[in-house]
């Protein structure tokens, strides 16, 4: 399989790109960036886009993908309702849209976190603009379209995109997962899940870290 993923600078993105380029059944990664990540690997190949929302210039290299992996994020640490919306509902749905519209055949995994509101009626800000996020890629017209919650997750291997916090508790995932196994999991096995969706698809859209865990088996 042939598969997009944004992000690849981030802590998950970089995980999941490295599970796809190490996976036998994935021939093809592109990666979508805003300047070059560095990385080189034969399956490997990258797109710079520094404007996202002009994406339909680059429409004849994002055809030939069975699914795009949207790892792209950040926190709303700090931020109002309105920014967070415009950096995360903003940037997202307008991309999946596009896709969708070049390509329905494809399947589109969109990263989000465990807590998100489906409603979007709940008072927890960034779980209300998560779960709009979601509610809108559910309606495009995807082959298949699966929203991921994690949690925790341990870095894979060789990873070099981790933040602070995570270099520091990482070498304790197995008390955290003992403790909290609904709350955490690996990003390899997020990285599988997302791969065995393209391959399976699954019995729902929102897919929890109960699921993550089943599916990556």
């Amino acid at each position: 399989m042939r598969i997009i993923i944004t992000g690849s600078s981030g802590m998950v993105g970089e995980g999941v790109m490295l599970v796809c380029l190490s996976h036998p059944k994935v021939s093809k990664v592109l990666i979508i960036n805003r300047k070059p990540s560095g990385f080189t690997h034969p399956k490997l190949i990258e797109l710079i886009v520094q404007d996202f929302s002009k994406i339909a210039q680059f429409a004849s290299s994002l055809q030939e993908y069975d699914a795009c992996f949207f790892c792209a994020g950040v926190s709303s640490v700090g931020m109002t309702e309105d920014t967070f919306t415009k950096a995360t509902y903003d940037f997202v749905v307008p991309f999946a849209k596009f896709l969708s519209q070049i390509n329905p055949n494809m399947v589109f995994n969109y990263v989000s976190g465990t807590g998100t509101d489906s409603t979007e009626q709940g008072k927890v800000m960034w779980a209300r603009v998560k779960g709009k996020t979601e509610n809108a890629l559910q309606k495009l017209p995807f082959k298949g379209q699966y929203n991921f919650r994690p949690g925790f997750m341990k870095p894979v291997k060789g990873q070099q995109n981790l933040k602070g916090i995570y270099r520091v508790i990482s070498p304790l995932y197995p008390i955290f997962a003992a403790l909290t196994p609904n709350f955490t999991s690996t990003l390899e096995d997020l990285g599988l899940a997302m791969i065995d969706s393209v391959e399976l698809g699954y019995k729902q859209p929102n897919i929890e870290v109960r699921d993550i865990k089943k599916m990556a088996k």
